[in-house]
C-alpha cells in the first residue's frame, strides 16, 4: 500500500483546505498510509481526519523566535528524523511556501509541488522533483484537491470530504457559537451587529476568543447580548467538540469557522473584505457565505442565510 506525505503547515484555514485532498487520496487508494507535516499548533486538526495514520508536528513559527537555544536545535534534529524514517511513494507540498518546499526536501520521496506560476511563492518550485500548474483561480481547496490528483495520477472526481470526525460529535445542542475575531481588522464586522445578531436567535450564545484582544471584544458583545457565555480559552480539539455541536455558528473569516463548516455544523461565514470565491466556506453541506469584500452583510441578510 501506498505512503504519501502532505505537507501543509498552516494556518488553522490552510490545514483545514487541505483536508478533502486528504480524502481524495484515499478514496482513490483506499488502504494508503497518509503521514501529515503541520505546524504543532494546528496537529490537532490533522489528527482528526480519519484517514491519517501519523502526524508530524514542526514548529518552525516557535523555532525562528529562538535559534539561539539548544533544546530548539535539538527539536529541529528530532523532527529532521521523524520526517526521513520512512521513504514515501509522494511527497505533496500544497503549501507553495519556501519554507513548506524546504521541509519538503528533508522526507525521502518523490516531492511535488506546484510550478512558479502556480505557487504562492514562486522560487517553491525550484525544490520540487515534479511541478505541476494549478490554476490560481479556483478555491483554495480545489488548488489542493488538484496538485494531489496531479501528483497521484487520478482526476478529482466525487464530492467534497473533509474527513474530520471531532472527538465527542453528538446530536445538536441548543446553542449557537459566534466568533467574531480574525487575523485583520478589515475583516472584522461591527460588535453591533452581532449584539443584533445574538439576541435575534433567541439562543444561549458561546463566544470563543484567542486573544486577550478578542476576549474583551467578546466580554463586550456578550454582556449587550444578555444569554452569552463567554468560555475560558480552549484548545482546537475542545473548540471543535463546541463547535460540531452547536445548533448554528456564526463567523467571520477565519480557521475556526472553516473548521466547524468542515465538522458538518449549520455555518454562516460573514465576509466583509475577502472574497469568498477563493476563499470563503466550500463543499460543506451546511454552510453558506454572506458579504463580500468592501460590502459587509447586514443582519438579516446573515439570518436569510440561517433560516
Amino acid at each position: 500500500m501506498p505512503r504519501i506525505l502532505f505537507v501543509k503547515t498552516s494556518s488553522l484555514g490552510d490545514v483545514v483546505h487541505n483536508c478533502p485532498a486528504v480524502s481524495d487520496a484515499v478514496r482513490d487508494s483506499p488502504g494508503a498510509q497518509i503521514d501529515w507535516v503541520v505546524e504543532e499548533s494546528f496537529a490537532a486538526v490533522a489528527r482528526m481526519h480519519r484517514a491519517v495514520r501519523r502526524v508530524i508536528p514542526v514548529a518552525v513559527r516557535r523555532w525562528r523566535s529562538a535559534l539561539w537555544s539548544a533544546a530548539v536545535w535539538r527539536e529541529i534534529a528530532a523532527f529532521r528524523r521523524s520526517i526521513a524514517a520512512e521513504r514515501y511513494e509522494a511527497v505533496i507540498d500544497t503549501q507553495g511556501l519556501l519554507k513548506s518546499a524546504l521541509v519538503s526536501r528533508l522526507a525521502a520521496g518523490r516531492k511535488h509541488g506546484m510550478d512558479r506560476a502556480s505557487a504562492r511563492e514562486p522560487i517553491a518550485a525550484r525544490f520540487y522533483d515534479v511541478a505541476h500548474a494549478v490554476p490560481r483561480a479556483l478555491h483554495a481547496v480545489e488548488r489542493n484537491r488538484r496538485l494531489t490528483a496531479a501528483a497521484l495520477g487520478y482526476a478529482v472526481d466525487g464530492g467534497c470530504d473533509y474527513g474530520l470526525r471531532a472527538r465527542a460529535a453528538g446530536s445538536a445542542g441548543a446553542y449557537a457559537v459566534l466568533l467574531t475575531m480574525t487575523s485583520r481588522a478589515d475583516k472584522l464586522w461591527p460588535e453591533s451587529h452581532w449584539i443584533e445578531l445574538g439576541r435575534a436567535l433567541a439562543l444561549p450564545i458561546v463566544l470563543p476568543w484567542g486573544s486577550e484582544a478578542e476576549r474583551s471584544r467578546a466580554e463586550r458583545i456578550g454582556q449587550r447580548i444578555g444569554q452569552a457565555v463567554v468560555p475560558s480559552r480552549k484548545p482546537i480539539d475542545e473548540l471543535a467538540e463546541v463547535l460540531a455541536n452547536a445548533k448554528g455558528v456564526f463567523g467571520l473569516d477565519s480557521g475556526l469557522t472553516h473548521l466547524a463548516a468542515a465538522l458538518g455544523a449549520p455555518t454562516v461565514g460573514i465576509y466583509c473584505a475577502s472574497d469568498p470565491a477563493l476563499t470563503g466556506l466550500y463543499g460543506a453541506a451546511h454552510a453558506t457565505n454572506v458579504g463580500a469584500p468592501g460590502r459587509p452583510p447586514q443582519v438579516f441578510e446573515v439570518l436569510k442565510s440561517f433560516a
